[in-house]
C-alpha cells in the first residue's frame, strides 16, 4: 500500500548537538514512510553520530564536506539542494540557527539551503536558556519571515540536566511535519471538525454500554486534513490513540457529552465529519452504587439518544456535512437512506462486518455516495489512504460551492 512520502527526497541536515543521536531513528522513520533520504552533517554533528550509521540506514552516501574532490566531483552539495523535495534540519543548533539567518554558507548544511528552493524546516534543540536567548529568539523570527517552517522544540528534561523548552521532538511529529510541506494544501483556509471513537453509557459507577468502535478512521481524516492545511478540531470518545500531530482534541465519554462539544464547535467549523460511533441508546437510570449480582436476570431500560448528525444537517448552511454508515447489512441502502433523512452532503459507508473492514483494524473499504446518488467505491487500503479519498471529495464540493458562488455572481453583475 503506498505511503505519503513515496517518491519523495528528503535531505536531513544534521548539525552538532547531542539530539544528534536521534538522527539514526529519524532517518528510519523517514524511511518507513517511503521517502528517499539523503544525509548531509556538519563537521561538529560527526563528533556526535558517525556518517557510516546514517549511510547504513538511509542507504545512500552522506554528504560530509564542500571541498571533498569525490563528494564533489559532480558539484554534490548542488545535487542535494536540487533534489531535495524537502530539506529538514534537525538537530538545529543555536550556531547554524544562526549562520542560516543571515545567509552564511560555511559547510556542506549551510550551502545547500542557500541553493535549494525546496521548503526548508529547522527543528531546534537545545539548552532552555540558549532557546530563550533573544538573539536566538530574532534568528527564529527572522527565518519565518523569510519563509523557513520552524518547529518548535519540546519541553521536558534536558541532556544538560536543565527542565524546560529545547529537546528535539519525536520522529513521528518531525515525519508529520515533512509530510504537511509535500502536500498541496487545498484544505487551507478551512476548519474541519470531525467526531470519532465510541461513547461509553453508564449503568452504575463501574459498568457501562459502549460499541467496539477505536476511532482509528476518525483519527485517520482529523490527521489527514491537519496535513492538507486545515484548523483540525478532534472530539473523540473514549480511545487509547494517541492526538495527531497539529489537531486540537476535546475528550468526551457520552453521547450528551459529545453532543455540547459538537455543537460548541459547530458555528466556527466549515467542514464537519462525523465518523464517532455514536450510542444510539443510554441507561434509562444510573445506579448510584456498585449493581450487586443476584440470583435472577438483570433488565435495564434503554432510553434514545439525541441523533446529533440529524440535529446538525438542516442547520449546516454552507457548511459540508459528511457522515459515516457502519453496517453490517444492506450497506448501501442503508446508507443512501441516512444520507437522505439526515440531510447530508456525502456519506461513507462501510461494511464492518469484514475482518479487513470493521473496527479495530487499520485497513478499510467504503463506498463514498453523494446527494446526486454518486457512488465512488474505496477498494481495501489503509485508513490513511481512505481519509485522503473522502477529503479529494470535501475538496470538490467546496470548490464547486465556490464556483456557483462566483458564477452567481458574475450572472448578477451582467
Amino acid at each position: 500500500m503506498a505511503q505519503r512520502l513515496d517518491g519523495k527526497t528528503v535531505v536531513l541536515g544534521v548539525s552538532g548537538g547531542i539530539a544528534a543521536y536521534k538522527a539514526a531513528e529519524l532517518v528510519r522513520e523517514l524511511t518507513r514512510a517511503g521517502a528517499r533520504v539523503r544525509v548531509m552533517m556538519t563537521p561538529a554533528a560527526q563528533q556526535f553520530i558517525t556518517p557510516l550509521t546514517l549511510q547504513t540506514l538511509s542507504g545512500h552516501p552522506v554528504a560530509t564536506d564542500t571541498f571533498d574532490l569525490t563528494q564533489e566531483s559532480q558539484i554534490g552539495h548542488i545535487q542535494l539542494a536540487d533534489g531535495a523535495d524537502a530539506v529538514l534540519i534537525a538537530p538545529a543548533t543555536a550556531n547554524i540557527i544562526g549562520k542560516i539567518a543571515h545567509g552564511l554558507g560555511n559547510d556542506v548544511v549551510t550551502t545547500v539551503l542557500l541553493a535549494t528552493r525546496a521548503p526548508v524546516l529547522l527543528a531546534p534543540a537545545m539548552n532552555v536558556h540558549m532557546w530563550e536567548n533573544p538573539l536566538v529568539q530574532a534568528n527564529i523570527e527572522r527565518l519565518r519571515a523569510h519563509g523557513f517552517r520552524v518547529i518548535d522544540p519540546g519541553e521536558g528534561s534536558l541532556a544538560c540536566g536543565w527542565e524546560g523548552k529545547g529537546r528535539l521532538p519525536d520522529a513521528e511529529v518531525l515525519v508529520a511535519e515533512i509530510e504537511r510541506a509535500v502536500t498541496p494544501l487545498d484544505l487551507r483556509g478551512e476548519r474541519v471538525l470531525v467526531t470519532a471513537g465510541p461513547n461509553r453509557e453508564p449503568i452504575d459507577p463501574v459498568r457501562f454500554i459502549s460499541n467496539r468502535s477505536t476511532g482509528k478512521m476518525g483519527f485517520a481524516v482529523a490527521a489527514a486534513a491537519w496535513r492538507r492545511g486545515a484548523e483540525v478540531t478532534l472530539i473523540a470518545g473514549p480511545t487509547a490513540l494517541p492526538t495527531p500531530h497539529g489537531v486540537r482534541r476535546c475528550d468526551v465519554s457520552t453521547a450528551e457529552e459529545m453532543r455540547q462539544a459538537v455543537l460548541a464547535e459547530f458555528d466556527a467549523a466549515t467542514v464537519i465529519l462525523m465518523a464517532a460511533a455514536v450510542a444510539d441508546y443510554r441507561p434509562q437510570r444510573v445506579a448510584r452504587d456498585k449493581l450487586k449480582k443476584g440470583s435472577g436476570g438483570l433488565s435495564i431500560e434503554l432510553d434514545r439518544t439525541v441523533d446529533i448528525l440529524k440535529e446538525l444537517g438542516p442547520r449546516k448552511g454552507t457548511r459540508v456535512l459528511v457522515g459515516f454508515a457502519a453496517e453490517t447489512e444492506q450497506v448501501i441502502g442503508n446508507a443512501e437512506r441516512k444520507l437522505t433523512e439526515k440531510d447530508l452532503d456525502l456519506i461513507v459507508a462501510n461494511d464492518v462486518a469484514g475482518t479487513q473492514t470493521g473496527f479495530a483494524v487499520d485497513t478499510n473499504a467504503v463506498t463514498i455516495i453523494d446527494r446526486s446518488g454518486r457512488h465512488e467505491a474505496v477498494p481495501l487500503m489503509t485508513k490513511q489512504e481512505v481519509a485522503d479519498r473522502i477529503l479529494d471529495r470535501v475538496v470538490a464540493l467546496k470548490r464547486q460551492a465556490s464556483v456557483a458562488v462566483v458564477g452567481s455572481g458574475t450572472a448578477r453583475s451582467a
